[in-house]
């Protein structure tokens, strides 16, 4: 029973370490300004707009081509 004991205090003290690591680290994080953080996001956002368009127009001329060949 001390052994079962001593496992689950080594278990809570796993985890309480992981979360003070975790702590630390965000503390060293440097993070971006709002104007960054905003300017970043809208770049991401228009190349997923762009991608999807230009896939969607792929798709659409192989739908094409393809309807053309079969029939």
């Amino acid at each position: 029973m001390a052994k079962k004991a001593a496992t689950s205090a080594k278990k809570e003290y796993r985890i309480v370490r992981y979360f003070k690591e975790v702590r630390a680290e965000l503390r060293k994080v440097v993070w971006p300004s709002r104007r960054a953080t905003v300017r970043l996001t809208s770049i991401v956002f228009g190349v997923t707009v762009a991608m999807s368009l230009a896939l969607g127009l792929v798709d659409w001329i192989f739908s094409q081509v393809f309807a053309l060949i079969i029939g």
